[in-house]
């Protein structure tokens, strides 16, 4: 077997449950970590098949202990969404196998089949993209399973904010206020709870960024039931952290322009966008560091924290 990186090993126990669920006459010939994710370790598997030629798997496996403890419902809920979303129009991997509680491989982890297309987090066509991510977003949002998935979970609260350092303490203190009251009454529907560039992948032809296209959609281990107005305020303060405060203000109105519908009361909007934003203040620090991994050097600590200050002041300041 063949190791591209020396991180994209992969245990015996894991590598023989994959072989398991191959094909007759495949055989794993080579691994490669993936870059970006947070929660878990994903792997790209190259499958030789048995006329020469080959096909990517992507393992996705916890080992950190941190997120250990959520790894079996985590892949449960990740498993249910591959296994509803065929059909649907939604381009999300296919389901090949899961070992929720590590019965047969080292760590709890789960097969898919792998997509083609990249994650763009560059500024340039970020103009082009933001409409595709709100089309691609209503999608996700009008799928009706037979059987809903369990409940959404914030797990931020007033006591876990953290401001940042030189943030307007008023203005940080009133947004906390926001997320002291209970969640509005809400219309549930199917949710990714983790919508946002780094779990989108694009073609991006040499014609160049506004003749982009989506080619699919990653990362289902948090899909919920819960208002939309969750997924558009988690991809709002993304799209504020990674391109400037404007685009996640704008992303709201881009989403209603494509279909989508938000809480019909402002009030009940600013808390969503409060809820979400607050909850990013809690892993400013790895988020900015994941996404210098992926290019955006830039991205420093501080000025991530710059941005969510900004945003969250604008959100405040916004006529309601």
């Amino acid at each position: 077997m063949t190791h591209h990186d020396e991180e994209a090993a992969v245990r015996p126990s894991t590598l023989a449950w994959v072989r398991r669920h191959l094909e007759a006459g495949e055989r794993i010939v080579g691994a490669e970590a993936l870059r970006g994710g947070i929660t878990a370790d994903v792997r790209r598997l190259t499958i030789g098949t048995p006329g020469g030629g080959t096909r990517s798997l992507v393992l996705r496996s916890f080992v950190d202990p941190f997120y250990l403890r959520h790894a079996e419902d985590s892949l449960n809920r990740e498993a249910g969404a591959l296994t509803l979303l065929p059909g649907t129009g939604v381009p999300a991997p296919r389901l090949k196998a899961v070992d929720q509680t590590a019965a047969y491989c080292e760590y709890p982890s789960l097969l898919m089949t792998h997509l083609p297309g990249r994650t763009v987090l560059d500024d340039e066509g970020v103009e082009a993209r933001v409409p595709l991510l709100t089309r691609r977003l209503v999608a996700i949002h009008e799928v009706r399973p037979a059987e809903r998935p369990r409940n959404y979970v914030a797990l931020t609260t007033a006591d876990t904010v953290v401001v940042p350092k030189g943030a307007d303490a008023a203005t940080w203190a009133a947004a906390t206020d926001v997320i002291r009251r209970p969640p509005p009454p809400r219309e549930g529907r199917f949710l990714h709870r983790d919508f946002q560039p780094g779990n989108v992948l694009f073609d991006v032809p040499p014609s160049g960024p506004a003749d982009a296209r989506i080619t699919g959609v990653v990362d289902w281990a948090a899909a919920s039931w819960g208002p939309a107005d969750l997924d558009v305020a988690h991809c709002s303060v993304n799209l504020a952290l990674l391109h400037g405060p404007a685009w996640g203000l704008r992303f709201p109105a881009a989403y209603e322009e494509a279909g989508g519908v938000l809480a019909p009361d402002a009030d009940e909007r600013l808390y969503w966008l409060v809820r979400d934003a607050l909850a990013s203040s809690e892993e400013v620090r790895v988020v900015a560091q994941t996404w210098r991994d992926a290019g955006r050097t830039e991205l420093t600590t501080r000025a991530v924290e710059e941005r969510l200050d900004a945003y969250v002041t604008a959100l405040m300041d916004a006529p309601r």
